[in-house]
């Protein structure tokens, strides 16, 4: 009975209690350095984008000879791993539930979700890969997609204020929750939970077993960030809505953090020769990054929830996200279906390494301080509210 009285102590360490939000992000930050040098750095839009074209090319839409399945895609693996991570986590802490949103509140993620399919384009990734991947190695599109992305969210912000004020009806309406676990005992999520790590702990071993070791990685990545993010909510939504909203700094700081301890880890493996200067410098400078940070960040506003965000909260059963993350997906799709034939992604911007304008001291001293001015802004902003809405 001791040792049982034990382990269930530790379950709750693990699952009855947030994780905390500064330590989530220096293990993310960490995390996004090892995928880095496994491969390639986290992003979301790739794997939606697999998703859309290939939902495109099952109804007869698109034609893609080259399109790889999304249970072996590597970015459909990340994401579908975070999905995974986010859904198993929530039932071993109890906090699945199928919850559907008023018809407005649908309809707002489906319509965030499309903004940020299209600037994730716009901007050759999403706020994960085309700005805190793209900063962290080192790219200037980064710098231009975080300032499209303050404005947006704070333009999307302002919009919900608007909202509220004069088209309450929007969002008003009875919403639901299905499955939800019970208020005593542990009840059934937890074993279902149990069930669910287990498939997951095995579903690489059968990759491996198939020839498809790399993808076996893929997935244990995103179910790493699926069970981080759930566990201790961490969000860049948060980060960049909060403190014009709420004012709450909290996630902005660990935001900063988690970018600067993934510069670092990307820098040392860009310098070292390890991986190519040229990885993650992404094409977007300055007007594409900028436009498509721009919508993205109002996207992400409506839809609650960013890239990464929206994955691991659908994987909590809300349905307003499994709107969003549908909406990001055929976004993504479409946008690149029309804007490749014309070439017009070319237009967009590009490509700027920013060791080669200030050298490797200046290009890391630079993304430190801004980060440093983020982390410090949000603080002072925290303390005085000066640009708080609400």
């Amino acid at each position: 009975m001791e040792h049982r009285g034990v382990l269930m102590e530790q379950y709750e360490v693990l699952f009855a209690r947030r994780w905390s939000v500064w330590g989530a992000a220096l293990v993310i930050g960490t995390l996004n350095v090892f995928l880095f040098a496994y491969d390639r750095p986290w992003t979301a839009s790739d794997g939606a984008r697999n998703w859309g074209d290939w939902l495109f090319q099952s109804v007869g839409i698109l034609h893609r000879p080259d399109l790889i399945s999304p249970v072996l895609y590597s970015g459909s693996l990340l994401n579908l791993g975070v999905l995974a991570g986010a859904f198993t986590s929530a039932l071993l802490s109890r906090e699945f539930a199928v919850r559907i949103a008023p018809a407005g509140e649908l309809l707002k993620g489906g319509v965030g979700g499309l903004l940020m399919g299209i600037g994730a384009v716009l901007a050759f990734g999403c706020n994960i890969g085309g700005f805190f991947s793209a900063l962290s190695a080192l790219s200037l599109s980064g710098l231009a997609m975080m300032l499209g992305l303050v404005a947006g969210a704070y333009l999307g912000l302002k919009y919900l204020l608007w909202e509220v004020e004069h088209w309450p009806a929007l969002t008003t309406g009875k919403a639901y929750s299905f499955c939800a676990a019970g208020a005593s005992g542990l009840g059934w999520q937890p074993a279902v939970g149990a069930l669910a790590l287990l498939t997951l702990l095995l579903l690489p071993f059968a990759y491996d077993r198939l020839g498809y070791t790399p993808q076996a990685g893929f997935l244990l990545f995103g179910v790493a960030f699926g069970l981080i993010f759930q566990r201790s909510r961490f969000c860049l939504v948060r980060a960049f809505r909060e403190p014009f909203m709420s004012g709450d700094a909290d996630h902005t700081r660990a935001a900063a953090l988690a970018l600067v301890v993934s510069m670092v880890g990307f820098s040392i493996l860009k310098f070292t020769d390890l991986k190519d200067k040229g990885d993650w410098v992404l094409p977007g400078f300055w007007f594409g990054a900028l436009l498509g940070g721009l919508l993205f960040g109002v996207g992400m506003v409506l839809a609650g929830g960013c890239g990464a965000g929206s994955i691991w909260r659908a994987g909590e059963g809300h349905v307003k996200l499994w709107m969003a993350v549908m909406m990001f997906a055929v976004g993504t799709s479409l946008t690149r279906q029309v804007l490749a034939p014309g070439e017009w992604l070319r237009k967009l911007g590009t490509p700027v390494f920013l060791p080669d304008v200030t050298g490797w001291g200046g290009a890391m001293a630079l993304v430190a301080l801004v980060m440093a001015a983020w982390y410090l802004f949000a603080s002072w902003n925290e303390s005085t509210k000066k640009f708080s809405l609400v």
